[in-house]
Parts: C-alpha cells; sequence; structure tokens
C-alpha cells in the first residue's frame, strides 16, 4: 500500500488511474481491480470514493473537460460581439487542452464504440451547452444582419466539428502536424474560412 494521503489527493489519484485506464483498454476492458493496483489501494478504497461508477465517470468528466473555461472566454468576446475572438476561444481551449491530455478524446471514443454511458453523460453535460451557445451567438449575429441566414445549431456543430476532425487525425491517428502549425496558427485558420463563410453578402 502506498503511503496514506488526503482525501482530495487520493481522489485525483483514482480519476486519473481511471481514465488512463479508460483510454488504454476500454471501459469493458478495464476492472475495478486494476484500478485500485494503479493507485496501490484496496478496491473496497476505490467504492468509499466513489461508490457508483456513475459517481466515477462524473468525476472524470469534471477533471477532463474544460467546458466551464472554454464558455467563460468565448462569453467574453460574445459580449464585444467579437466574432473571431469567441470562435477563437473555443478552438484554442479545445486544441490546448487536448494536445496536453488527449485522454478525453479517446475515452469518448471507447464510451461510443462500446455504448457506454459516459458518452451520453458527456453529451447532456458538456456538448450540448457549448453547442447552445455558439448557436444562440450565431442566432444573435443573424438578428444583428452580420451573419447570411443559416442554421445556427447546425453551423455551431460545424465550426466545433472542423476543431475535432483535426485533434483525431493528429491526437488519435498520430498523423504528423504540418509543420511550423501553432494551436494559434490552426485556429486562425479555421476561424477565417468559417466567418468568410458566414459573413452576409454585400458585407
Amino acid at each position: 500500500m502506498r503511503e496514506r494521503l488526503p482525501a482530495q489527493e487520493r481522489r485525483r489519484q483514482i480519476v486519473e488511474a481511471a481514465a488512463d485506464l479508460f483510454a488504454r483498454k476500454g471501459f469493458r476492458g478495464t476492472t475495478t481491480r486494476e484500478i485500485a493496483e494503479a493507485v496501490g489501494v484496496s478496491e473496497a478504497m476505490i467504492f468509499k470514493y466513489f461508490p457508483t461508477k456513475e459517481e466515477l465517470y462524473s468525476a472524470i468528466i469534471e477533471a477532463k473537460a474544460k467546458t466551464e473555461e472554454i464558455l467563460a472566454a468565448a462569453a467574453v468576446a460574445a459580449t464585444s460581439n467579437d466574432d473571431a475572438g469567441v470562435f477563437r476561444a473555443v478552438g484554442q481551449v479545445m486544441i490546448e487542452t487536448t494536445e496536453a491530455d488527449p485522454t478525453l478524446m479517446r475515452l469518448l471514443l471507447f464510451s461510443a464504440l462500446e455504448g457506454h454511458e459516459l458518452s451520453e453523460m458527456f453529451f447532456e453535460s458538456r456538448v450540448r451547452r457549448l453547442h447552445e451557445f455558439l448557436s444562440t451567438y450565431i442566432q444573435q449575429r443573424i438578428a444583428d444582419g452580420h451573419f447570411r441566414k443559416v442554421d445556427p445549431l447546425v453551423t455551431a456543430r460545424g465550426f466545433v466539428g472542423m476543431v475535432v476532425h483535426y485533434l483525431l487525425i493528429h491526437e488519435v491517428f498520430g498523423v504528423k502536424r504540418p509543420p511550423h502549425s501553432s494551436p494559434e496558427e490552426v485556429v486562425s485558420t479555421f476561424v477565417n474560412i468559417f466567418l468568410e463563410g458566414l459573413k452576409r453578402r454585400g458585407r
């Protein structure tokens, strides 16, 4: 057994170990015993901190997802109708956090393929909020006469999809990034292309 740690630190260790194992082996291929062994505690200790699997999955999402950070950064730009700033904030945080730790993306792929509840939990608690924020902003800019008429939700999902595809080919499939392509440059490219397509004719 490892040394006694503060409850918060032990909880963090369990979440990290579980997320790492799930991301490498899938949910069906990972046992509670393996998580306990990775942390150096008993299975009983795992259940002490996370009595149900749903609580463990929620803790993983809470630890790995940066939705609040994304929304906070985008909301600042939205107050001044800074279109590029809104979408740049979303793309930048998504790319930087996933490049630093691709565990969540791998987890979500496993959960989708295995029909696991984490996928639905993540969509309902995180993805839907991001889509709603962006679609509301797009709708407002259409009303302002700045964007042409489009389906706001489909358009919001389209932008997020650009970023997710970029992350998938590099973080999951291991395709080498183009030389000198920093997250800032990649996001700027996506934002410029995206906003050009949204501009109202004649503007």
